[in-house]
């Protein structure tokens, strides 16, 4: 086929699809489906019609932290091993707490839960995964700090059917379920974050102090606050300074700061749900969640998170 007849054949496809009389219908669900479910279809140019379902749960993933490095770094027999049990590990800790596994890219793992009971489902895979990853393959893969970042959110996603049928050996590459909402994109910009190093830099001032004895100059670093808090209270244009030997100053980035994230950040909506859900649990009453100070890219609420893991593990 001529690439100009290709292109013309396209273009009549998709505007088949986006016509206004072609139909999408869309039934809700409590369950997480499968890829051979029946209502879920492809496009059907003919009949004009797509069939999806929608499914209002929890969504989590998980992945190794700093895996493109540990790639780079690794032999291919010792990364074959390391991501074999990575992957493994997770899926059996999701399918312990009734999760199902509806992708594995690389190493992300993507879980979704039943509907009833998903809040406590989801947290506890989160905590059992955290446990894995902390005590099991941290002791088992040596000569490296393993580590996985875990994310959770909660809302609607609608489930569709996307790619194409073919037949033979390179099927599965052309076919895949696809969840599309604001659920799976915060649960796995969550992951990018969790467990995270982040190095920051505050606006400051750097202090210089003169110590005329010995004729030699100090300088400090303090942040604008802490600045003002040591300027004496003056009603002069004059600056007026609390350290006796104070000369001068100017305004620079001061740090770096380094902060790491908590292995398993949630958002508020699903932290809500989990203490409804179950507000005796040890996590809870222990204050071991705490509200963190995290901006998510399309996200506005809040993103709770922690270091939590079974205390099972000490009987290992």
């Amino acid at each position: 086929m001529a690439l100009i007849d290709f292109l013309r054949e396209l273009d009549e496809e998709v505007s088949t699809v986006v016509a206004s009389d072609f139909e999408v219908e869309v039934v809700e669900t409590k369950y997480v489906p499968t890829f051979d479910d029946s209502y879920i279809t492809y496009d059907n140019l003919d009949s004009k019609i797509k069939r999806c379902k929608l499914l209002e749960s929890c969504v989590l993933y998980v992945d190794i932290r700093n895996s493109a490095r540990i790639s780079a770094a690794k032999q291919p027999k010792t990364l074959a091993k390391m991501y074999s049990s990575f992957v493994r590990s997770m899926i059996a800790a999701a399918r312990y707490f009734g999760g199902h596994v509806r992708n594995i890219i690389g190493d992300r793992v993507m879980v979704v839960f039943d509907q009833e009971n998903c809040f406590e489902n989801a947290v506890d895979t989160a905590i059992l995964m955290n446990t894995i990853s902390k005590h099991i393959l941290n002791n088992r893969i040596k000569a490296l700090d393993f580590r996985c970042g875990i994310g959770i959110d909660y809302g609607q996603m609608l489930i569709t059917k996307a790619g194409a049928i073919r037949r033979g050996a390179e099927t599965e590459f052309y076919r895949s379920l696809v969840w599309l909402g604001r659920p799976a994109n915060t649960a796995s910009r969550l992951t990018d974050l969790a467990h995270k190093t982040e190095t920051s830099y505050l606006p400051g001032v750097a202090e210089g102090h003169h110590y005329p004895v010995t004729d030699k100059w100090g300088w400090y670093d303090y942040t604008y606050e802490q600045f003002l808090e040591r300027l004496e209270i003056t009603y002069s244009p004059q600056l007026r300074h609390k350290e006796p030997y104070f000369k001068t100053f100017f305004t620079k980035s001061i740090g770096p700061y380094k902060h790491t994230h908590p292995a398993i950040l949630m958002s508020g909506v699903v932290h809500a749900g989990f203490v409804d859900a179950r507000p005796s649990d040890s996590s809870i009453q222990q204050g071991w969640w705490r509200r963190q100070d995290i901006k998510v890219k399309d996200y506005a609420g809040d993103v709770y998170g922690g270091d939590v893991v079974f205390s099972a593990v000490y009987d290992l």
